[in-house]
């Protein structure tokens, strides 16, 4: 082959330069046809005085390859960095995650030898938007941000992938029981999306008890989507019950961009010892082949990585105390396997698998007709719940009323229950006896900074076409 592939290669922290060294001695042993741009990344980079921990020409090498293939790295303790794998997705727009977790028993001590199955991550929004403030001495807020686009295009994602690697079912976890707008958003795309892909069967879990059955008995699941959080400890918990968080790839895929690595760390106490296990990088490193169109390279890498395990060729975190090899061994043992097939496993075979089409969210025109309703104000204040709520009654006219105080989310004023612990954290929420305008609003908190309230965040209450769009109070 001519015309070989760009891509960008960070080969990171702690035992990240070994396994990277091995997984690409694999993948070009195997013909590969790549051609890697080094770029440094991680904890060298922060300690330099970056706190991102990626410089600018590092930017634009992964601008112009579009791969990423990156090792684990380290972030240095203590306040101020900022974690690179997060930026690294929010920056490139790499919104889906797709964790393979599959059972490779009985090589892999595993109690599921059926399992075999994919959670499909939502990379961008949800809690993981790190925006987090400290509003008064004993309560600090983290706010989960989902919207309609980044629902759509994770959800989308999942459909077509189904489809194009042959799965069956797809489900839905999120836990919309409580947090009936935002999870209640991605249950409803979800269900909107899926009417379109009336071949495949499709459910959907309440997050707690869906991964208590996926522990239990993960081979009912096939492919899962869900939201940031939950699908970072799902999948967590997913690879290791497989056998081995060390044998878990990832990808990372955006509208242009796409980021290929393992989903364990740096494991800085291992470095330099020659006992890494290359397998998770690796496994990564054929989700990229397959990214990039060489799969048929993806196939024979993949097909001898599996008749190694089958002959028993182990790194020291598999082996659990039986015979072993060092990471250059290990990959050596892979190289050695090239054009085989297991005989025990499921060999695979990528070739001929259409490559994923890229998803591109086109923002919809909407004819929504917003109108303001209220607005809950919250206050700072260490003074008892009717003190606080009688005052602010006398001063919501005439343009509110107040409806309620509420403490961590539970109404308690009017009628609240003694036996409630409250905070320093209030929120008061007014409602319009009119429809309240900007200015009506300014001149409330106005008055609240008479009563000598300090007001440390508003939200807006709406009406979407004569709907309300806020949440009530626990009790309200």
């Amino acid at each position: 082959m001519t015309n070989k592939r760009a891509i960008t290669v960070a080969k990171g922290d702690g035992i990240g330069p070994e396994i990277m060294d091995a997984t690409l001695h694999i993948l070009l042993s195997a013909g590969a046809n790549i051609e890697p741009e080094f770029i440094d990344i991680g904890e060298k980079v922060y300690l330099a005085g970056n706190s991102a921990g990626i410089e600018a020409s590092s930017w634009e090498s992964l601008r112009r390859t579009k791969v990423f293939l990156k090792a684990p790295i380290t972030t240095p303790q203590g306040g101020g960095y900022k974690s690179l794998n997060v930026t690294t997705r929010k920056a490139l727009g790499l919104f889906a995650n797709i964790r393979p977790c599959v059972s490779y028993n009985p090589f892999v001590q595993s109690k599921h030898p059926k399992m075999n199955l994919v959670i499909v991550r939502e990379n961008e929004e949800d809690l993981y938007a790190g925006i987090e403030h400290q509003q008064t001495p004993e309560v600090i807020q983290c706010l989960k941000l989902i919207s309609r686009p980044g629902c759509e295009k994770i959800v989308r994602y999942g459909f077509e992938y189904a489809v194009r690697n042959k799965r069956k079912k797809v489900t839905c976890f999120t836990k919309d029981n409580i947090m009936k707008m935002t999870d209640g958003l991605f249950h409803k795309v979800f269900d909107e999306i899926g009417a379109e892909y009336p071949d495949l069967e499709k459910e959907h879990w309440i997050i707690d008890i869906g991964m208590a059955k996926m522990a239990d008995t993960p081979e009912i699941f096939d492919v899962i989507i869900m939201p940031n959080l939950y699908g970072d400890i799902a999948s967590d918990v997913a690879a290791q019950i497989a056998g081995s968080v060390g044998l878990a790839g990832s990808s990372n895929i955006g509208e242009e961009c796409s980021m290929f690595e393992a989903i364990h760390g740096s494991a800085p106490r291992r470095a330099g010892q020659n006992l890494a296990n290359p397998s998770g990088l690796l496994l990564g490193a054929i989700m990229m082949l397959q990214h990039i169109d060489q799969n048929d390279i993806a196939t024979n890498v993949h097909n001898a990585w599996l008749k190694t395990l089958e002959d028993g060729v182990f790194t020291y975190d598999i082996a659990k105390g039986g015979a072993s090899v060092g990471t250059k061994e290990f990959a050596e043992a892979v190289v050695a396997r090239l054009g085989q097939k297991p005989s025990t496993l499921k060999a695979v075979d990528y070739t001929g698998s259409p490559s994923q089409r890229p998803i591109k969210y086109v923002r919809k025109e909407n004819n929504i007709k917003r109108e303001l309703d209220g607005v809950d104000v919250f206050i700072y204040s260490t003074k008892p719940t009717d003190e606080i709520g009688q005052a602010l009654e006398k001063i919501a006219a005439p343009d509110f009323n107040l409806k309620m105080l509420s403490n961590r989310g539970a109404k308690v004023y009017p009628g609240g229950m003694s036996e409630t612990f409250c905070t320093d954290h209030w929120r008061c929420r007014f409602l319009g006896n009119k429809a309240p305008t900007q200015a009506d609003i300014r001149n409330l908190l106005a008055r609240v900074e008479e009563l000598g309230f300090e007001w440390i965040k508003l939200e807006n209450l709406y009406k979407f076409d004569g709907q309300k769009v806020y949440s009530m109070g626990q009790g309200e």
